[in-house]
C-alpha cells in the first residue's frame, strides 16, 4: 500500500545485514490446523503463497523458513511466492535452516551440505543470506564444531559465495545456550526464551549474544497467539496452543497487560511483537502467520512505535512463567 509508514529496522548484528523488526515465520503458514505440528498434513497451499505476499506488501522484509518445516514444504512456497512477486522480493532476505530434515538430522560435514544442497534446489535460489544449523542438541557442540562438521561445511560454502552468514538456530534454550556461548556464530534464532511471558534468554543467550555481536531473531514472540489474541479472544475461540500449558494464574497476568494496553489505546499484539524487538541484541521477532490477515495484522503492529509511558507502565509485569511444554 503506497501510503503506509515503513516498517523500522534493525541491524542483525556484525552480519551488517538490515532486516524489518518483524518478520515472517513460515512453520505453520497455510496451515488450517496447527495442532499436529508443522507437517503438510492440513496445507493450504494458496492459502500460504497468499500470506506470504500480504506479508511482502505489508512491508515485511524477512522471511524465516527451514528444510524442515511443512514436511519441506515450506522452503518449496518461500520460493515460489517471492518469483511471483519479484517486486517485493527484491529486497527481502530470506533465512534458512539446515541439517535437520523431517525424517532425520544430520550435523555432519556431508550432511550439512546434502542439507543446503536441498534448500536451494527447494528455494529455487542460488544463495542463501542467512542459514542457519538447526536444532542440534547441546551434547553435540564437539561434533557441529569438529573439522568434519557442519559448521566447517557451511564456512566452506560461505567462502564460495553460496551462504552470506552462518547462525545457530535451537528450538529448545538449553540447547541454543551452548552454541552460542562458543562464539563461533553470526546470529541466532532463539525461540521459547523471550516475551511478555519469558525471561529465559536474559540468563545466557542475550550476554552471549552481546559480548560476541551476534544479531538475534526471536521466534515465539506470541507464545503461539496468546499474546495476538489475549485472554478473552482465547476463550471467545475456544482456542487451543502447540505446545503450550498457561495457568490461571498467567492468563490473569496477561489480562492486567490487557489492561495497560487499553488505558493507553495500543494493542498487545503491538505490545508483544515491540518488546521483543527493544533488547539491543534482537533485531527481528518472527511470528508464524497462517493467513494474509494475520501477517497484516503483525506488520502494522510494529509500524509505529509505542510511547516510553507506556513501556514504563507495562515492562514492571513482565517476567517468566513455566509455559513451554514439550
Amino acid at each position: 500500500m503506497p501510503n503506509q509508514a515503513a516498517l523500522p529496522r534493525k541491524r542483525l548484528g556484525k552480519t551488517g545485514v538490515d532486516v524489518t523488526t518483524v518478520g515472517l515465520g513460515t512453520a505453520w503458514i497455510g496451515l488450517t490446523d496447527a495442532m499436529d505440528g508443522t507437517t503438510d498434513r492440513h496445507l493450504d497451499e494458496d492459502l500460504a503463497i497468499a500470506t506470504i505476499h500480504a506479508a511482502l506488501e505489508a512491508g515485511v522484509r524477512l522471511i524465516d523458513t527451514a528444510a524442515l518445516y511443512l514436511n519441506s514444504r515450506s522452503e518449496v512456497l518461500v520460493g515460489r511466492a517471492l518469483r511471483e512477486r519479484p517486486d517485493l522480493a527484491a529486497d527481502a532476505i530470506v533465512e534458512t535452516k539446515c541439517c535437520r530434515l523431517p525424517d532425520h538430522q544430520d550435523y555432519s560435514y556431508d550432511g550439512a551440505m546434502r542439507s543446503v544442497a536441498g534448500s536451494l534446489e527447494r528455494l529455487g535460489v542460488r544463495r542463501i543470506e542467512l542459514l542457519y544449523i538447526h536444532d542440534p542438541p547441546h551434547d553435540a557442540v564437539e561434533r557441529v564444531l569438529a573439522p568434519d562438521g557442519a559448521l566447517a561445511a557451511l564456512r566452506r560454502l560461505q567462502l564460495e559465495g553460496v551462504v552470506g552468514h552462518i547462525g545457530i538456530a535451537s528450538n529448545n534454550p538449553e540447547d541454543n545456550a551452548p552454541f552460542i556461548e562458543t562464539g563461533e556464530f553470526e546470529m541466532a534464532v532463539v525461540p521459547d526464551a523471550y516475551s511478555l511471558l519469558s525471561q529465559i534468554a536474559l540468563e545466557r543467550i542475550f550476554p552471549a549474544a552481546q559480548k560476541f555481536g551476534m544479531g538475534v531473531v526471536v521466534a515465539t514472540p506470541l507464545e503461539r497467539g496468546l499474546l495476538a489474541l489475549g485472554v478473552q479472544g482465547t476463550q471467545a475461540r475456544n482456542a487451543a496452543f502447540y505446545a503450550r500449558r498457561f495457568s490461571p494464574e498467567c492468563l490473569g497476568q496477561v489480562e492486567r497487560m490487557e489492561a495497560v494496553c487499553r488505558r493507553h489505546g495500543v494493542s498487545l499484539l503491538s505490545a508483544a511483537l515491540q518488546y521483543v524487538s527493544r533488547h539491543p541484541v534482537v533485531a527481528a521477532g518472527i511470528p508464524g502467520a497462517r493467513s494474509p490477515e494475520e501477517a497484516r495484522a503483525n506488520a502494522d503492529a510494529v509500524r509505529h512505535p509505542l510511547s516510553e509511558e507506556f513501556w514504563a507502565e507495562l515492562t514492571p509485569l513482565v517476567r517468566s512463567w513455566e509455559i513451554v511444554t514439550r
